[in-house]
Formats: structure tokens, sequence, C-alpha cells
């Protein structure tokens, strides 16, 4: 298979079915109009198209997409940025991975492309319809999910693996530990001051019950974060995963624990706690983005 990264023809163009990929311009097009697909999925796109050439039904393992992905000394969870990046082809293509006519999945191992693929030279090309900038939307006809569904597909709205920067791994793991000895820092800290906190709270409406909410919450949250961790600190498998399906739960939690800098208004003032909460509330979504970044995952071997 050619190299993507030191290919001579850098102009080389691709069609399959209805499609066309343009490896010029980073492009997939439907008849003309273009899709909307992210350069990492476009990436692994144009590995299937070349393995495909290569002799059809050829495999493009999960391996040879990470080490084109991700070079060697960049930490990430590439399990799930693979999955992801995948998912991403398979709903630009109206693809499903059930009944797929583009990308075959062959678990554990990796991925191949179904379709005939024909590569073409500019020369080559029929004319096509006028081009248009705005993404195709896929054929609600042909979308369905797929067998790999993304752990929150129903949270677009935040990051995914291909939208953060490249980190190492250094980096992305101490912060993450030190947010969870943060945490830890909070709740030991709390129950250890109740007396404080009792007074300070009975000046609000329902104060018994938030008290002891306070406590409970304090109780069931310590031996979750003990748990996340010593699973981040001993490289757990799947470590991305378990966390991504417990990160609805800690943010909640994490969300209420914001307002944790008031129960200190004895030491600091009203201005500071404000000033703290506010960044608090970002801080369970900068916990995901590390994961995501390879926090909790061991390092990749040299090869």
């Amino acid at each position: 298979m050619a190299d993507l990264r030191s290919d001579p023809r850098p102009d080389r163009r691709y069609r399959f079915g209805v499609f066309e990929a343009d490896a010029a311009t980073g492009e997939l097009r439907r008849q003309g109009m273009r899709v909307k697909l992210n350069a990492q999925p476009f990436q692994i796109l144009l590995m299937l198209l070349d393995r495909y050439l290569d002799g059809p039904g050829q495999l493009v393992t999960r391996d040879e997409i990470s080490r084109v992905l991700w070079p060697e000394g960049t930490f990430v969870d590439y399990e799930h940025g693979v999955n992801s990046a995948v998912n991403r082809i398979r709903e630009a293509l109206g693809d499903t991975a059930g009944s797929p006519r583009f990308v075959e999945t062959l678990a554990r191992r990796g991925y191949r492309f179904l379709a005939p693929v024909e590569r073409i030279d500019s020369g080559d090309a029929p004319p096509l319809p006028a081009p248009s900038d705005s993404p195709v939307p896929v054929s609600s006809d042909h979308a369905a999910p797929p067998s790999h569904p993304d752990p929150e597909p129903h949270t677009r709205i935040l990051a995914t693996p291909e939208d953060l920067p490249r980190t190492s791994f250094p980096v992305v793991q101490t912060l993450f530990i030190l947010f969870q000895l943060m945490y830890l820092g909070f709740y030991v800290g709390a129950l250890a001051n109740l007396a404080e906190i009792d007074g300070l709270l009975s000046l609000l409406p329902g104060a018994a019950l938030i008290f002891h909410g306070l406590i409970v919450c304090a109780a069931i949250l310590i031996p979750a974060r003990a748990f996340v961790l010593c699973a981040a600190l001993f490289h757990a498998p799947g470590f991305c995963g378990k966390f991504l399906k417990l990160w609805p739960f800690l943010l909640v939690f994490d969300e209420l624990w914001s307002l944790s800098p008031f129960l200190l208004l004895h030491h600091i003032n009203f201005g500071l706690a404000l000033a703290c909460t506010t960044l608090l509330v970002y801080s369970p979504f900068a916990q995901r983005s590390l994961v995501l970044m390879g926090a909790g995952t061991a390092p990749r071997e040299p090869r």
C-alpha cells in the first residue's frame, strides 16, 4: 500500500459508487456535493481506498491506522480514536456496520473496503455537477447506527479525539491525577469540617436536608473517585470507555461540588469563592478531554 505520508502523487483521486475522494483537497463529494468529513477520518478513508486498489478484500489493521494517525511519542486512547473516526466515515457514506456496503469491520483486526474503487487522474474524470461548499446530509434512508457507536452519541457538542491537541502523556496524566486528588480533598475536607459547615448552612432553607445530602454525596463519591484514580494510575484496560460511561454520573455531582468554595466563606470572601466556582464548573469537561487525550492509557511501546 502506498504510504499516505510520502505518496509521490498527492493529487490522487478516487471514485466509488456516487462518491469521489480527492486527496489534494481533502474533500469527499457525493455527486459533486461536498460531504463533511474531518481530517483523520478522511485519512483513514484514503488508507482503505489505497489498500483496495492493492487488491480487493485486503485488510487495513487498527495498528496501521494508529501508526499513521498518531506518530510515535503521541499518547492517546487510539482504540477509541479509531472507532470514532471509522464511525464518522460510515456516517458520511450513509453506511452501516451491520450491513456494510463500503467499510467492513473485522473484529479486533481492522477494516476493509468493499465497494469497487477506481483511481482517476485529473484529466480522466468527467465533469461533475456544480460543486457546493455546503456539506450534504446523509440520507435518512441509508443512515443507521454503527456497530461500534460512540460512548456518547447524544453529546456531539463535546470534543472528540480528533478535535483535541496532541500532548505528551506525562502532561495529560499528571493533570488528570491532580483533578482526582483535588476532588478527594473536597470530600475529605467537607467530612472533616462538618460542624463548621453545619453552622454555615443553618442560614439556608432546608439546611438539614442539604447538610445530610452533602454527607451522603461525599461518602459515595470518595470510593468512586478512588476507583478512577487507581484505574488511571495503573492503566486499567479499557479505561477510556469505562470513564466515559461513568462521566455523566460524575458530571452531575462535579457541577454540584463546584459550589464547594462557598463552604469556605468563613475563610475567603464571596468574590474569591465565586471565581473558584466558575473554574470548577469547567472541571468535568477538562477531565473528559484529558482522558480522550490519553490519560489513564498505557503508553504505547516504541516500535
